[in-house]
This record gives C-alpha cells, structure tokens and sequence, in this order.
C-alpha cells in the first residue's frame, strides 16, 4: 500500500471542512434537511470516496469544487452578513479543486524523460 500524497490529504481536508462549514452556517436557519441533502451530504459523500481511493470521487470533488467556488463569490458578493462564510467557502473549494487536480496537473508538466 503507497502513501497518500499531500494533495489527497488536502482534498480530504477540504471536503471535511466544507461540510464542516455548511452544517454550521445552513443548518440553523430551519431547513435542516434540505441543508443536510444539499449542502452537507455531498462533500461528506465525496470525502468517504476520496478516503476509499476513488478517482472518481476525485473527479466530481473537483467539479463540485466550481460550484462552491461559484457559490462563495455569491455569497461574499452580496451578502454582508454571510460574507465571512463566503470567503470561508471560497478557499475551501480552491483547496478542493488544488487538491482534486494535483495529479494530473503534475503530470501535464512533468519534464520529459
């Protein structure tokens, strides 16, 4: 069994914190599954399949990492009272998305043999 690379932990870490994130921010405000099923469940999904070793569990944490990306710069755009949890949600979808392309982006620029 080879060591994970310091990208997966940072992918892991990330989808930790995104779920981490939304449980605090969404859940309190009375629409407890419909942020459990939106929000929450998706990264922590992601983050068992990452842990398995999943490349594509890799894969779409990268896409849905545009998302989160997308919805932070919402979010810290137009709320001022959220804007905290925007940002918060903007570096941990770049984290997410770093993490998830690490890989090949090391070996589209790896030098030639």
């Amino acid at each position: 069994m080879s060591a994970r690379p310091p990208a997966h932990w940072l992918l892991a870490a990330a989808l930790a914190g995104l779920a981490a994130l939304f449980a605090a921010w969404l859940v309190p405000d009375g629409h407890l599954l419909a942020a459990l099923l939106v929000f929450v469940a998706p990264p922590l999904l992601l983050l068992a399949g990452v842990l398995a070793g999943s490349a594509r569990a890799r894969f779409w944490a990268g896409v849905l990492g545009l998302f989160w990306f997308s919805h932070g710069v919402m979010v810290a755009w137009s709320d001022p009272a959220d804007r905290a949890y925007g940002w918060t949600e903007i570096v941990l979808a770049l984290a997410a998305i770093g993490g998830a392309s690490w890989n090949g982006l090391r070996a589209r620029f790896r030098k030639a043999r």
